[in-house]
């Protein structure tokens, strides 16, 4: 089987379910077009059998030796074509499969990396990993279910004209009755779509909330709210249960459905033609064969059903993703440049200086994260970077060239050495120097592995404090143009936060640097001071002149009051 396509699908701008999977077909026309005219072919093959077969019994009745020969080796062609074309459907249908699933985590895994910070505040975790879990395969399904889907339709037209053309009254009959049962299993349809819809936000909800806990199981213990939020989520799970019941309901009806009614189509074409063959209108053969085609039908006509099945699922499953697809990020860049320089937030007046250590005290810690998120562009507002409006950079080059360090950035699963050299271009001599820097040197020497050790999901196997100085050697490691870092050594003791302190400035030497922070033993490192009140600055200076000129401030970083 060939490779699944490379090629980059982008993203499509799509705001309803049928149109992304639509989408989704035209991206792989070809293979599916190919997997509908095998899978068409392998139905029709089977469709011939019983005529072939009722053929070989009348030369056999007739003991026309010849005629026999004849029939039976075009009986063996029709099987192994059958085989043949069995085969490459399902090859291809496996291929359709999984380019449609995994086409979907390119667009929604692309999509997350556009939208960035807009993503955690529209969605809940739950509903964004609930794709990757079970959507996909419900789309890959409604591609697969096309190719058998297309062709027991035409096996469906071929064996009725077959009918009709050896007995009028026994080919309406399946004529009729096909399109009869297609329409007995609509009603059961549309319940089936809502309560698949209401399981799978459920489910979503409830993975948001098992992310949730699992994030905080630490904290849930320590305060002892464990059974509580345990009793949630066992709460939560019934309901999803539930759900997921309501769902087989209806399901198990669309199964039994399509059993009954095939089975009575078949009890009524056999019991039919069986009187004609006693009324000589047709021969034993024949009889054969209509007997033979009502069984086969049943092939068919379940295919229909489950199509109708697998297609609801996929919309359902669409729906989720276009929402996805159909979020804009809350800040968009343009096409401008910029050479660099002054960063200045107009708003709170902070203002960073070319290859300074600047840090931020704000008497709020929400106002100094407002400002970062200026100043990184992940909100809007008046900021100027040199003589250009940040806005009006590419959001990618604002990226590249200033890095916001926050507490709430994750380590992700992987070799430690990966996960701190996002770039993939540092020497271990530079990994080194940066995990000096961070004070994080005896983390690695603490693993069996060193750089090479393998790191957990979210990183739970270090602890807090540990998780932030190798967040800050990453950090470090990428140098940025313009580091902007969020209260850096918050979950460190005091002794290696001074000596963070001591090597920030010198591994950030001649680079602009805003440290966002109330530690005095960092502020008293820093080449210059803002006080921010209220989201404005209100005084600047160092560290000692603020102690002395600002009681606001002295109250701010010394944890005393005014």
């Amino acid at each position: 089987m060939r490779s699944l396509p490379e090629a980059d699908p982008g993203l499509p701008d799509i705001r309803s379910p049928f149109r992304y999977l639509w989408w989704n077909a035209r991206m792989q026309l070809p293979s599916l077009l190919g997997g509908i005219a095998f899978a068409t072919a392998w139905w029709v093959v089977q469709a011939l059998v019983p005529a072939v077969l009722g053929k070989g019994i009348d030369a056999l009745t007739a003991k026309d030796g010849g005629e026999l020969l004849t029939w039976s080796a075009i009986l063996l062609g029709l099987g192994l074509a059958q085989a043949y074309t069995g085969i490459m459907r399902h090859r291809l249908a496996v291929y359709n499969w999984l380019a449609a699933a995994y086409r979907t985590v390119q667009v929604t895994a692309r999509q997350a990396a556009r939208l960035g910070a807009t993503l955690p505040k529209r969605l809940s975790t739950g509903e964004v990993v609930s794709v990757g879990n079970s959507d996909i395969a419900h789309i890959g399904s409604s591609m697969d279910i096309l190719l058998r889907g297309t062709g027991s339709i035409v096996a469906i037209v071929t064996v009725t004209v077959i009918l009709i053309s050896t007995s009028l009254p026994l080919g309406l009959m399946v004529l009729f009755g096909v399109p009869v049962m297609a329409v007995a299993v609509g009603p059961l349809l549309r319940p089936l779509h809502r309560r698949q819809k209401a399981q799978r936000d459920l489910t979503g909800e409830l993975s948001t909330r098992s992310a949730d806990i699992v994030a905080g199981l630490r904290v849930l213990r320590g305060i002892g709210g464990e059974q509580v939020f345990a009793e949630h989520y066992r709460e939560e799970s019934q309901r999803v249960r539930h759900a997921g019941v309501a769902v087989s309901r209806v399901e198990s009806l669309l199964e039994g459905a399509q059993i009954i009614l095939p089975g009575l189509l078949v009890a009524a074409v056999t019991g039919v033609g069986a009187s004609f063959a006693v009324g000589g209108q047709i021969t034993p053969g024949e009889l054969v064969s209509f007997y033979t085609y009502a069984v086969f039908l049943i092939g068919p006509m379940r295919t229909l059903t489950e199509a109708a099945d697998k297609l609801t699922k996929g919309h359902v499953a669409a729906r989720r993703v276009v929402r996805i697809l159909s979020i804009e990020p809350e800040v968009s860049g343009g096409d401008g440049t910029s050479e660099g320089g002054v960063l200045r937030d107009s708003y709170s007046g902070v203002t960073l200086q070319p290859g300074t250590l600047t840090a931020v005290a704000a008497g709020a810690p929400e106002d100094a994260i407002a400002i970062a998120d200026r100043l990184g562009r992940y909100t809007d507002g008046d900021v100027t970077f040199g003589s250009a409006d940040l806005a009006t950079l590419p959001v990618e080059e604002v990226r590249s060239r200033i890095l916001v360090a926050d507490n709430g950035a994750r380590l992700f699963t992987g070799r430690l050495r990966d996960e701190l050299d996002v770039r993939g271009g540092a020497s271990d001599g530079e990994i080194r120097q940066a995990l000096h820097a961070a004070c994080a040197e005896d983390i690695v020497e603490a693993l069996p592995e060193g750089l090479d050790a393998q790191v957990a999901e979210a990183g739970r196997e270090f602890s807090g404090g540990q998780q932030q100085r190798l967040r800050l050697a990453r950090a470090l490691l990428a140098d940025p143009e313009v580091l902007i870092l969020v209260e850096p050594t918050s979950a460190v003791d005091a002794h290696s936060e001074a000596r963070i302190a001591d090597r920030l400035a010198k591994a950030r030497a001649g680079r602009t640097t805003l440290v966002c922070t109330t530690s005095p033993l960092v502020l008293d490192r820093t080449d210059h001071v803002i006080y921010v009140e209220d989201g404005r600055a209100h005084a600047e200076g160092t560290h000692r002149e603020l102690l002395g000129s600002s009681p606001a401030y002295a109250a701010t970083v010394t944890r005393g009051e005014d």
